[in-house]
């Protein structure tokens, strides 16, 4: 039973209150058909609203089968509309992107009932009020009289007890009203219709009761309730209260928002494609900046990764520290003070220069233990390093001796460097090997040489497991254009550049190119004339069939019985000629050069061997005859038969004094003479200091300056007001000490010239008697005063002549090369040099430049600052997108308001409306996120032609990965999804009898 209990509505107007009804009390049957008459502005729709649940009234209670519905919620109000009541509107209130079948199924939709059961409801509704053949029609497809039975199939779907017909003839015509009126008229039969009208005569012709109203009160009730019936309807009530407690809460789905939203779309399609397009521009800008990021990064990374084949971590045994130097180099001089940007101010790097390599630390490391370190980490295959080197290389300081014969016949070594400054020196004029010696000499010679190894001719290829020759990572930098890799230690392999040519110096070293060509185009060059060049070309047969041999540095040594020393054979063309036709032969094999998508690869031409020739080489001369004998003797030159200077003080004074008299006794008369004069020429320490010291003594610092300019000028050939400079900036000690050292060196020349004209009276014989008689006084001091004195000693050192005839040992190597599988993996490799240092004596630890790193700070700069550039460009791109989707759905909002009201009567929740709308924008999302990723890839083809034609590089392409297109797109959904936050809360808050009344 349903009872209004002095129900009052007051509206709140500016400056006013408006009672809409004023006390309204009422009592309906479970089943009557009920028609509210009276005039507009009575209050009649007002009190259908609140009996439907659309509207709340201000004071007093409205009673539903017995329970007040002063305490309901808004669930409840939802379930009672959606449950308990079915509106049929003046303005039918049909959703017009839905069908008849659709609009009729919405309602059971909510209630939870199952698609099957539904659409079976639905179809038999509509074939209650006779439209079983217009089901699959849309609204605007079908009559008025017709969509008005449709709203009254969609009210009596759900079998609700109420039926609210607000004016549900004002639009129709007679005819079709009496049909309307007919089927309510069945429908009150079993429950209680409630219809408001103007029309009395409609009202008295199919109403069982009629309440007329005027003002906001009841006038008259045709048919009050009886106490009896009261009694019986309230017995009615309980029941039907219980049944009520089992009904399930009305819920619209995700799928049905999602539906109702999707059809929506679809029927603006013009607009929802604008839309997704817009919403898009922003998914654009962000793939296209990923894609162009994304691939301009695996660029760099393939760079760096190849980079890392060309440039390895190299850890020499003589480190030197340059890392400082070269920041200063680079630019990073240091202020000297805090300032305005107001003028020009001085940055300290002259001084900051010269302090770096003053302050340069040269350092050795013991290449020997680190490399059984680095042998047991790769056998380990759990260790860190096994898996972040992808190779190492040991290299050693052996001259490789490769020659082969010019196209003259002339033999030649192999070398472009030594070939470059032979011809620069006979042609040019030009004298480098000077300038070689000081690169290799000074403190920038490890970094010098570094670099000049890359411009080498011959050099070791990089080794790769067990079954290759050669590492993978050189095997990706190039293609083998003709032949193969080399497999064995006597293979080569000669590298092109990208235009299959080779430079005309190599070419000459190659033995291509004669003499005479070479001395053509130097004299052209220094005499400033063109050059005509002659177009040439080798077939890959000619390049493979060219003939090299290597020849041990050991082998270039050969005794002499009559010295007792080695001599070297390439002194003369025929020992040469020996040499090289009993050198080790290697065979080209193959010809390659850098490919397509190489970009670190080394453009120059070049020779590579394998790691197996320098071992090979290295194991023969260790066991040649020369250095057997070196060895055997190492206190003596093999080449010379001059004993080695004792640089390091090893030989003891006893030791010295017994090789200094088995030396004197070894010599001839005339040899012996000539000693001895050597000797008595010496003057004792004591008769040069007395010497110094009385000529000092009566010398004024202006005489000694009067002594010292001419002298001085004289020596160095400079003028004397020059020197006079330079002696004027001297203090007193500094100018006595100048002065002292040129008397000492005076009275020791002048003091050698007397005792040879003193002994020029004397026999050979003579002399040689009298040393003989002179070795027997002599104290083992003397002896070995001597012995550094007047001994021949050799230019060399036993090291030297070891390297010399190419002993090496092979587990300390020069230097030793790690190549890194990528950058990530190069810190996994400097974090394990870091362990081995914690795990040794500071004494022991290996030290060395990372050049890479230092180099490529300045390009990780670089592209940290594009990132950061290109992060800004996505935020306000994605904060612009969103705030238009916003906007859009907003105005979506607006635009749909009608049906929020009808989603509404029908017991959709505040939260199903706006599950609605965040389903559109979730739509709106995907499809903008799917057109921006389908765009991208499109614009991508045109782009990448272009990043091809400007930078040359195939392999530089903007690529959006499948991965990064989903979660573009996922983010498009996610963005909507909160710009669509405010506009669906605000369809929430809409009050659905003002929805209701929106066009």
């Amino acid at each position: 039973m349903l009872e209004l209990k002095n129900i009052k509505k007051t509206y709140s107007a500016p400056g006013e209150n408006i009672e809409a009804l004023k006390g309204i009390d009422l009592k309906f049957r479970s089943s009557e058909f009920v028609s509210i008459l009276g005039p507009s502005g009575c209050g009649k729709t007002t009190m259908l609203n609140i009996i439907g649940g659309l509207d709340r009234y201000t004071s007093g209670d409205l009673v539903i089968n017995g329970r007040s519905t002063k305490e309901y919620k808004d669930r409840d109000w939802d379930a009672y509309r959606n449950h308990s009541v079915g509106f049929v509107f003046q303005n039918y209130n049909l959703i017009p992107h839905q069908t008849v079948l659709e609009n009729v199924e919405l309602a059971l939709t909510l209630s939870g009932v199952s698609k099957k059961e539904r659409r079976k409801r639905a179809k038999e509704a509509l074939e209650k009020v006779g439209l079983a053949d217009q089901m699959r029609k849309k609204p605007s497809e079908v009559s008025g009289g017709q969509m008005q039975r449709v709203a009254i199939a969609r009210a009596i779907v759900n079998n609700p007890d109420i039926i609210l017909a607000d004016e549900p003839t004002g639009a129709l015509d007679t005819e079709t009203s009496v049909q309307v009126l007919d089927i309510l008229k069945e429908i009150a039969k079993d429950r209680l219709v409630i219809m408001v009208t103007h029309n009395p005569d409609l009202a008295e012709r199919y109403s069982t009761r009629i309440v007329r109203m005027l003002d906001g009160k009841i006038l008259s009730d045709s048919m009050p309730l009886t106490t009896d019936e009261v009694r019986e309807e309230t017995e009615k009530a309980l029941n039907k209260t219980k049944e009520a407690h089992k009904k399930k809460k009305p819920s619209m789905s995700f799928a049905t928002s999602f539906g109702l939203s999707l059809r929506n779309l679809f029927t603006k399609k013009g607009r929802t494609a604008l839309t997704s397009f817009a919403g898009s521009i922003g998914i654009i800008g962000i793939a296209l900046i990923y894609a162009v990021s994304h691939g301009t990064t695996s660029f760099i990374d393939s760079v760096q990764e190849e980079t890392l084949a060309s440039y390895p971590l190299t850890i020499e045994a003589q480190n030197v520290d340059v890392s400082t130097l070269l920041n200063t180099f680079t630019g990073k001089a240091r202020s000297l003070s805090d300032h305005e940007n107001d003028a020009i101010y001085q940055k300290a790097m002259l001084y900051e220069m010269m302090n770096a390599m003053n302050s340069m630390e040269s350092s050795k490391n013991d290449l020997k233990s680190f490399k059984n370190y680095i042998e047991e980490q790769r056998a380990d295959e759990n260790s860190k390093l096994h898996s972040a080197l992808a190779g190492v290389q040991y290299t050693y300081d052996n001259d490789l001796l490769i020659y082969t014969k010019n196209v003259d016949g002339t033999i030649l070594r192999s070398d472009t460097e030594l070939l470059t400054v032979e011809l620069m020196k006979k042609y040019a004029g030009y004298d480098m090997s000077s300038m070689l010696e000081m690169r290799d000499r000074t403190v920038m010679g490890s970094f010098s040489s570094r670099m000049a190894s890359t411009m080498k001719l011959w050099k070791e290829l990089l080794s790769g497991d067990d079954r290759n020759q050669v590492n993978e990572a050189i095997r990706k930098q190039y293609d083998i254009i003709y032949g193969r890799w080399p497999s064995s230690f006597n293979e080569i392999i000669l590298f092109v550049d990208e235009n299959n040519e080779i430079d005309d110096m190599t070419l000459y070293a190659l033995g291509l190119k004669s003499e005479e060509e070479m001395k053509k185009l130097m004299e052209a060059a220094v005499n400033g004339k063109t050059i005509d060049y002659e177009i040439r070309k080798w077939s890959y047969e000619e390049i493979c069939n060219m003939s090299f041999r290597t020849i041990l540095n050991s082998d270039c040594y050969t005794y002499d019985e009559k010295t007792g020393t080695y001599t070297d054979l390439r002194d003369t063309e025929a020992g040469l000629k020996y040499l090289y036709d009993n050198g080790l032969e290697l065979r080209v094999v193959g010809i390659a050069r850098p490919s397509e998508d190489s970009v670190a690869s080394v453009t120059r031409s070049w020779i590579g061997y394998t790691g197996e020739l320098t071992r090979y080489i290295i194991e023969r001369a260790n066991s040649s005859e020369a250095v057997k004998a070196q060895k055997d003797d190492p206190s003596t030159d093999v080449f010379t038969g001059l004993p080695f200077k004792d640089e390091d003080g090893n030989v003891t004074i006893s030791e010295k004094a017994a090789y200094f008299k088995d030396y004197i006794s070894s010599l001839d008369a005339e040899d012996k003479a000539s000693a001895y004069i050597k000797i008595m020429s010496i003057p004792s320490e004591e008769a040069v200091g007395q010497f110094v010291a009385n000529t000092l003594s009566g010398m004024s610092r202006a005489d000694i300056e009067a002594s010292l300019i001419p002298a001085l000028a004289q020596q160095t050939g400079m003028d004397a007001e020059t020197i006079e400079g330079y002696i004027s900036a001297m203090s007193d000690e500094e100018l006595k000490e100048v002065f002292a050292q040129g008397l000492a060196r005076q009275y020791k020349e002048q003091y050698a010239a007397q005792v040879k004209k003193q002994m020029s009276t004397m026999t050979t014989e003579q002399l040689a008697y009298a040393m003989d008689m002179a070795l027997t006084q002599y104290t083992d001091d003397e002896c070995a005063d001597y012995y550094d004195k007047i001994l021949e000693f050799s230019d060399s050192t036993y090291e030297e002549n070891l390297k010399k005839l190419g002993c090496i040992d092979l587990d300390d190597p020069a230097s030793i090369n790690l190549y890194a599988s990528s950058f990530a993996n190069k810190e996994v490799i400097e974090d394990a040099i870091a362990e081995y240092n914690e795990s040794i004596d500071d004494l022991s630890e290996i030290k060395y430049t990372d050049y890479i790193g230092l180099m490529m700070s300045s390009i990780t700069t670089i592209i940290n600052a594009i990132t950061y550039v290109l992060i800004a460009f996505v935020a306000v791109s994605l904060i612009v997108s969103s705030i238009m989707i916003g906007v859009i759905t907003l105005i979506s909002v607006q635009e749909r308001t009608k049906e929020i009201g009808i989603l509404r009567a029908i017991g959709a929740s505040k939260k199903n409306v706006s599950s609605m709308f965040t389903a559109e924008t979730v739509i709106i999302g995907f499809a903008s996120g799917s057109l921006g990723v389908l765009v991208t890839y499109l614009l991508c083809i045109p782009i990448n032609l272009i990043l091809h034609r400007l930078t040359k590089l195939s392999n530089l392409s903007a690529v959006l990965p499948v991965r990064t297109a989903i979660v573009l797109i996922v983010i498009s959904m996610l963005l909507t999804l909160i710009s669509g936050i405010i506009p669906s809360r605000s369809a929430a808050k809409k009050d659905p009898v003002v929805a209701l009344r929106t066009e």
